[in-house]
């Protein structure tokens, strides 16, 4: 397949506020509603008009954790970086050229604005984010291939040696899974504030919705086997809960794995070793099944060479993983001179940066570097099924993913969004009770009718059941 040609044409943007079932906590933030920005592009490829599309929840404190920035302040800076992006890419893509050459001015374009507004750069280049994953999702569209056939041909052009020199001729079908993956393992966060047993819910905080609310639940009732458990940076705390949840997953998950998130809760990596050492003499079990540990530090020190002794112990102990910190094209290559081997796919991150770190894991030493999928507030349709499209292409065998659990099923979708769901994606979700929702079976999501043309949406996004985004407030969330 030759390397497609597309144009850029306008760029719509809608807003669907959702409300959580239940509180979820995580730093320093306890989000109970949230809006989905959805963007829909107008592009033509190859001749052919479509429209792709991107969506992703703007959640506070995790793009920008600025004490002196309140929630809707996150909010008015993601949409800022939305807005400029579709700008910087539209100027870009207004004559026919490549995917990639268009991304590549897009994205630079689009964190100069942001350096500009004084955002640091994984907010800056969420915007870019958007427009990329629309424009790979109408070029799928428009020549009736899958994301993972867009990769394994490169009909984007991605060119990998431009992000990281020791790419230079390497293709980006040395990345992807010898073919895309079926089914993924669902790792199932344990929020700061989730119930650990039934008996841990008040009364009052019992939702009778019918679907799983204690992690106790998840387990008997989707056979969950991955965890993600996070911890706060109170010691003594921390071991209290994670004393509760090893007792748990030892008598009740059987032949389980987990990772550990720090949750850039830790300035200095001294404290953090010490609550390792806790649970490696008392929690011996529980410690052998610790896959990696997610950065611990606080994003402005995570990258700092004087803590490269500490990080260098701690990853003696365990794998240690990039997550908040990985602002640029570059940071993993970064962060492996400091003893990181590992760094996190998130949609939000970037589609092309996430490929690109693939094959740089693959290139130095897959059996040691390595990509993982972090990504908890994925919700359908777009934001969830792009993302596990995108896991799927790249053979990430299990992801975090349970923003299942604090939205209730599809109800936060049009009637005839859940139909779609419900009848071109049944591997994927069912009927329980009165809610459609997510089909999660012996812990995995069923996920090959993703492979479609696009970006694995295959649902007609209801746009007309969202508001226009010059028309939402931020009010209105209330």
């Amino acid at each position: 397949m030759n390397t497609a040609k597309i144009k850029i044409g306008e760029a719509h943007f809608y807003m669907r506020n959702v409300r959580t079932r239940m509180p979820f906590k995580y730093g320093v933030a306890t989000l109970t509603s949230v809006p989905i920005l959805h963007l829909v592009v107008e592009v033509e490829v190859e001749g052919r008009r479509v429209e792709g599309v991107a969506a992703d929840i703007l959640p506070p404190k995790w793009f920008d954790k600025d004490p002196a920035k309140d929630y809707e302040d996150n909010v008015d800076d993601l949409l800022f970086t939305a807005k400029t992006a579709a700008s910087c890419y539209a100027d870009a893509g207004r004559r026919a050229g490549d995917f990639f050459s268009i991304w590549q001015q897009g994205y630079a374009a689009t964190l100069a604005a942001g350096d500009e507004r004084g955002l640091n750069h994984l907010t800056a280049a969420h915007g870019s984010t958007l427009m990329e994953r629309a424009l790979i999702d109408a070029t799928g569209r428009a020549l009736n291939l899958s994301y993972y056939e867009l990769l394994r041909d490169n009909v984007l052009a991605l060119d990998l040696g431009v992000l990281h020199d020791k790419l230079q001729g390497v293709l980006p079908a040395q990345a992807l899974a010898p073919e895309p993956l079926t089914a993924i393992h669902v790792r199932h966060t344990v929020g700061l504030a989730d119930p650990i047993r039934r008996g841990d819910i008040a009364d009052a905080d019992r939702l009778a919705d019918g679907l799983p609310q204690a992690l106790e639940q998840y387990i008997s009732a989707q056979g969950i086997r991955y965890f993600k458990v996070k911890v706060n940076g109170d010691l003594p705390a921390d071991i209290a809960r994670l004393a509760e949840i090893a007792s748990l997953l030892d008598t009740q998950a059987g032949d389980y794995s987990l990772t550990l998130d720090g949750n850039e809760q830790y300035r200095d990596m001294d404290s953090f070793l010490q609550l390792l050492d806790v649970i490696e003499r008392e929690h011996a079990g529980f410690w052998r099944r610790i896959l990696y540990i997610e950065q611990p530090l606080e994003r402005s020190v995570a990258l700092d060479a004087e803590l490269a002794d500490g990080i260098g112990a701690a990853a003696a102990k365990k794998p240690m993983l990039v997550d908040e910190s990985d602002g640029d094209i570059d940071t993993f290559a970064r962060a492996i001179d400091l003893g990181y081997t590992g760094v996190s796919s998130k949609a939000c991150k970037g589609l092309v940066k996430a490929v690109a770190n693939a094959a740089l894991a693959g290139t130095l030493d897959a059996g040691r570097y390595f990509l993982t999928g972090e990504d908890l507030m994925n919700l359908p349709v777009v934001p969830l099924h792009q993302d596990l499209t995108h896991l799927a292409a790249l053979g990430v065998a299990h992801a975090e993913r349970n923003g299942h659990h604090y939205v209730r099923g599809l109800a936060h979708l049009s009637q005839q969004e859940r139909q779609a769901c419900l009848s071109q994606h049944g591997d994927m979700y069912g009927e329980f009770g009165e809610l459609a929702a997510l089909d999660i079976r012996a812990g995995q999501l069923e996920i090959a009718s993703l492979q479609r043309p696009g970006l694995g949406v295959g649902v007609g996004v209801d746009t007309a059941t969202m508001v226009p985004l010059d028309e939402w407030t931020f009010a209105s969330l209330a």
